[in-house]
């Protein structure tokens, strides 16, 4: 896609002005990092707070009496039961149990704040109009922006400018007024650290951006250093880990359906694919999701295959690198469930050598949120 066909988000003047590298990314000319460079930006967010620009991503208001049962319809997460000022991580599936996108779903005073990937928000949206906006009102909202402010010092330095916020715990959001200004914030993230995610009108993105670079702590962070921390956390990036062919059973993603949609629960299935996704839940999926570490100091890619010491193919890797913060070469991979053991050793096929890995819990960083 050639830039002048790529979409800007309201920060790209400033980005450009702090000096950073861009690169198209769904669609968008993103910083993909500043001229600290990835490994610093990483560092940054575990030890102190990185401010990210998230405003390629989708966010959609959905209101009205019944929405909550109407969003309920098209995903196996408890909607309905949650309070408001909650947050919940969920997913859009399909007839065959795929998932066509993760989101977050905030429910506030008098509505829902839906925030979907940027890559699936054209098709999601399209999917919540054709299907539930004859229920309840579907309202995208290209007029806002969305900062993520993440790492261990990130309530600190926010508190100074809104006190409000440091009361927050994890998955909880509130109206706020951050160096006056007025925006939406969930304590949330896909980093495994502390931190916010601040929806706020697009023509003020700039002012709370450079109000938030001027706390001491802040530094700004860019999608390479995003990955590399989402990917320690063993979260996953839709179209990489997780795509319509994958199921929430075979992706490890089972904590996120609540008991009342589970077989039994008084609110089961009535949402795409739930009959496959039963089956799996009962029986087991073929396959897992699973961390591995490599035992070489060899970055294990992409797209590698996963052999047994005999070279049968057990799966292969969607998402790895050399992760600082573990200092040890990290993937996530598909393995058959009967491989996808702890401790069970591995290869992966890398520039036609077999490099050995070990299954490893997930995540390889500790999650360091703020739960109160």
């Amino acid at each position: 896609m050639s830039d002048t066909l790529l979409q800007k988000t309201p920060l790209h003047a400033l980005h450009l002005e702090l000096g950073a590298k861009m690169v198209p990314f769904a669609g968008y000319d993103m910083p993909v990092s500043y001229p600290e460079g990835i490994l610093a930006e990483h560092r940054h967010c575990r030890e102190s707070a990185a401010l990210f620009d998230v405003s390629h991503m989708g966010q959609v208001r959905l209101s009205g009496d019944d929405a909550a049962a109407a969003l309920e319809s098209l995903v196996p997460v408890d909607v309905v039961g949650l309070a408001p000022g909650r947050q919940r991580y969920a997913f859009f599936t399909n007839a065959a149990g795929g998932i066509l996108d993760d989101l977050m779903i905030t429910r506030r005073e008098t509505d829902f704040l839906v925030i979907v990937n940027a890559g699936c928000k054209d098709a999601d949206i399209r999917h919540l109009q054709t299907n539930i906006a004859h229920r309840c009102s579907v309202q995208p909202l290209p007029e806002r922006a969305l900062l993520a402010l993440q790492g261990p010092k990130a309530a600190e330095a926010i508190g100074r400018l809104a006190p409000e916020l440091r009361s927050l715990v994890f998955m909880t959001g509130a109206f706020c007024r951050i160096a006056g200004i007025e925006c939406f914030a969930t304590r949330s993230g896909y980093t495994g650290e502390d931190g916010y995610e601040i929806s706020v009108p697009a023509e003020q993105a700039v002012a709370l951006a450079k109000a938030l670079l001027a706390l001491p702590e802040v530094k700004p962070a860019g999608l390479g250093a995003r990955d590399t921390l989402r990917l320690e956390a063993g979260l996953c990036l839709y179209g990489h880990d997780i795509d319509d062919k994958t199921t929430p059973v075979e992706a490890g993603l089972t904590w996120a359906i609540q008991k009342v949609r589970r077989a039994g629960g008084a609110r089961h299935g009535g949402y795409p694919g739930a009959a496959a996704i039963d089956k799996q839940l009962a029986a087991g999926p073929a396959c897992k999701r699973v961390g591995l570490v490599g035992l070489e100091r060899v970055p294990v890619r992409e797209g590698a295959i996963v052999v047994d010491a005999q070279g049968h193919k057990l799966g292969r890797v969607t998402s790895g690198t050399l992760a600082p913060s573990v200092g040890k070469p990290i993937a996530m991979a598909y393995l058959a469930a009967n491989h996808a053991l702890p401790n069970h050793e591995v290869y992966a096929e890398v520039r036609g050598k077999r490099q050995p890995m070990r299954v490893s819990p997930l995540p390889f960083a500790p999650h360091r949120y703020h739960r109160g």
